[in-house]
């Protein structure tokens, strides 16, 4: 129950498996740089798929094309009383709100149709709700309905709120969401309590808009009261929230108050915070509470091992990064194109250009592709340590698989290449970027443009 769905994790974080080779009398040579040859060159059969007829199904043609509402009485008696069976009560009714009906006249055709020529259910009376919270800025038809539903046998339910809160969110109206919660938990003469799943949609939106104070108000208010006490996965959202505001002293707090209200942190909790200490470069914050999560019981997985390495690395200490490689793959978690591309990262920040490259060889003689942000990382490493042949080389090996170049490592080889007074190839740079849609023509040319500026000023 502690754990979020996979749209709300964030990215994995990396790591890499390294096997120091045995001391000898004399000293082991350099790594020798190492670029993977393109097999573009190489000339695979390939074969032909079958082709299949596509069917293609024709949009339903709209049943109305005015949202007025005497002309859409006039047409659904119409139609309703030649007994169609093609036509639905619930297709018309959805026809004149796609055709632009206001709430009001939404409701009116529905009352003008029930129970004349048909008896509504539920779906009915969602599609009637959800058209108000989209369609109105006031919530006096959204309650009308929820009144209409009483009066038909048909009770609003969890779902029906949680309809109601999702697309009131969805047309930007999360006050307006939030004020339907509390009106609904109060209505007469049965309340009606959101489940868990609308609660916490409506909190996630919430931390994500609003100050973690107000997030806290509002949950102190339906405690109070509705008594909808927050769960591992509120408790959890409200930790994310505050880690991706950097308030990490906050998220530390929060994990006391988890524990008061008898929940165990997860995994995913502590690695939410881990990863908030990344962001602020506090190598120290992300080994106490690895430490803390250990002392508690929480096995590590991969994400963690992969955020431990991520920190590390992004901190310079390649050295004691690599230490957790060994402890990983003991856990059965091994290195994946992120690890290394994050390993790759921290030895280019400490100057070992060279070293990063050879780790890209390791990386696939072990079974892993290399993307293009391990490309564009070892590009950009290559250019800082003033090791242009080699970018080169390595662009080239980029170009020949059709990989696209990030502004970062665009304007760092284009600012090398022009240093060098090597401008013909800056151009064919600039090229490539606009031909592989990497960049906007605006960004490519700025960078461009600022590198010829230094190149001439160097020259005056």
């Amino acid at each position: 129950m502690g754990k979020l769905p996979p749209s709300m994790r964030s990215a994995k974080l990396p790591l890499s498996l390294l096997k120091s080779s045995a001391s000898s009398s004399s000293p082991p040579p350099p790594p020798k740089p190492y670029f993977p040859v393109p097999r573009s060159s190489l000339k695979t059969k390939t074969k032909k798929k079958p082709q299949v007829q596509a069917q293609t199904q024709a949009a339903p043609v709209p049943l109305f094309h005015s949202p007025l509402l005497a002309d859409a009485i006039s047409l659904s008696t119409s139609l309703l009383s030649s007994s169609s069976p093609s036509i639905s009560p619930n297709s018309l009714l959805q026809s004149f709100c796609d055709a632009g009906a206001s709430p009001a006249d939404a409701i009116s055709l529905f009352l003008h149709l029930s129970p004349s020529f048909f008896l509504p259910d539920r779906s009915t009376f969602h599609l009637l709700l959800a058209h108000s919270c989209l369609s109105s800025s006031s919530p006096s038809s959204t309650f009308q309905v929820l009144n209409l539903m009483s009066s038909a046998g048909l009770p609003p339910e969890a779902s029906s709120i949680d309809l109601a809160v999702r697309a009131l969110i969805s047309a930007s109206r999360l006050d307006d969401a939030c004020e339907f919660i509390r009106r609904v938990i109060r209505l007469e003469p049965k309340p009606v309590m959101p489940d868990v799943y609308s609660y916490n949609f409506l909190i996630r939106r919430l931390a994500r808009a609003r100050p973690v104070s107000s997030v806290y108000s509002f949950i102190d208010e339906l405690c109070r009261d509705a008594g909808l006490k927050p769960d591992l996965v509120t408790f959890t959202i409200l930790i994310d929230a505050v880690c991706h505001g950097r308030n990490l002293r906050e998220a530390m707090r929060l994990l006391g108050v988890l524990a008061d209200a008898g929940f165990k942190p997860d995994c995913y909790v502590y690695n939410t915070i881990m990863k908030g200490y990344c962001m602020l470069d506090e190598c120290g914050g992300v080994m106490e509470v690895y430490n803390r999560m250990k002392d508690e019981g929480v096995e590590p997985d991969l994400v963690t091992y992969n955020t431990l390495v991520y920190g590390l690395s992004k901190a310079g200490m390649v050295s004691q990064a690599r230490k957790f490689l060994n402890v990983m793959a003991e856990m059965g978690h091994f290195p994946d194109t992120v690890t290394y591309t994050a390993l790759m990262s921290g030895m280019c920040r400490k100057g070992d250009a060279l070293g990063a490259v050879a780790l890209l060889g390791e990386m696939e003689e072990k079974g892993c592709s290399p993307n293009e942000c391990t490309y564009n990382t070892l590009l950009m490493g290559l250019c800082k340590a003033k090791c242009l042949e080699k970018g080169v080389e390595l662009y080239k090996v980029m170009t020949a698989k059709g990989m696209k170049l990030d502004s970062p490592a665009y304007a760092t080889f284009v600012r090398a290449l022009c240093r060098a007074n090597r401008v013909s190839e800056a151009y064919e740079v600039f090229d490539y970027v606009l031909g592989s849609k990497s960049l906007t023509d605006v960004t490519a040319y700025t960078a461009l443009e600022s590198s010829l500026k230094w190149l001439r000023k160097a020259k005056a």
